[in-house]
């Protein structure tokens, strides 16, 4: 019988990909071609003699770049000669879009290891905190001016007040809001999507809500640009602290309003 293998495997096994992590990203968006053929699943199985190609140009490493782009233009963030916290940093698709728009440093934070791109690991601006888990982080190296946040598997309500601790009371941060894992595993069908539009917005409503009792107010709410991997409508939400006359009924109600 013909041996075979993996094609996440595969690539990691030839070199074409720095970790599983990447080899699945590049997987999914389409980015990987076995015998000619565009592979959608990481877990195919192929032979392993297969001819692969890898279609990446863009030298953006992760999807979460255009997230972040996003963010910053809508929200009007500058990220520009200030110190930055990336949590969730993964292969650092926000990190290389923070030093793009001229970070001064950007502290790179994920509970995983080896995934930072290569490139960025060797920036003598990033401080690659992997292996550190953000809900035990007390403290950095200095205060942070700003934080993004883009997490899975995690509420935002877990890690909001660790943050309070991490950057200076005038920063910007912008959170990546995944309602799939602020809803409960009783919101989300088989598939893992919060499929009743009605609780995606309350889940919202009451997150900003929870974010101003303990002393955050919100500046910004507009969607993502980009689905979530499991096809979730996700959005990007701007916090400062302080509080604010817009409260976040006021917030939800108008993005709502505008999203019909």
């Amino acid at each position: 019988m013909e041996q075979k293998i993996r094609l996440d495997a595969l690539l990691i096994a030839r070199g074409l990909t720095r970790s599983r992590s990447h080899a699945r990203d590049l997987i999914k968006r389409g980015k990987v071609r076995h015998d000619g053929l565009v592979a959608r699943k990481p877990g195919v199985l192929v032979r392993e003699d297969v001819v692969v190609a890898i279609d990446e140009d863009t030298g953006l490493v992760g999807r979460g770049t255009h997230k972040l782009e996003a963010a910053l233009q809508t929200f009007a963030v500058a990220p520009a000669n200030r110190v930055w916290v990336d949590i969730g940093a993964s292969t650092g698709g926000f990190t290389q879009v923070l030093l793009r728009e001229g970070a001064r440093r950007v502290y790179a934070v994920d509970v995983g290891h080896d995934q930072l791109a290569p490139e960025l690991v060797a920036d003598g601006r990033v401080v690659n905190l992997e292996r550190t888990n953000i809900r035990t982080l007390s403290a950095l190296a200095e205060i942070a001016d700003g934080a993004v946040v883009d997490l899975s598997f995690i509420s935002l309500r877990l890690v909001l007040p660790v943050i309070a601790g991490l950057v200076s009371a005038d920063a910007d941060v912008v959170l990546l809001f995944k309602p799939q894992f602020e809803v409960g595993q009783g919101g989300v069908n088989q598939k893992g999507l919060v499929a009743d539009g009605a609780l995606l917005w309350t889940c919202l409503e009451e997150f900003l809500a929870w974010a101003e009792t303990g002393g955050w107010s919100c500046c910004g709410l507009t969607d993502s640009p980009i689905l979530g991997k499991t096809g979730n409508r996700e959005f990007l939400i701007h916090l400062r602290r302080g509080t604010s006359a817009r409260k976040a009924v006021a917030w939800v109600a108008e993005h709502r309003r505008r999203s019909r």
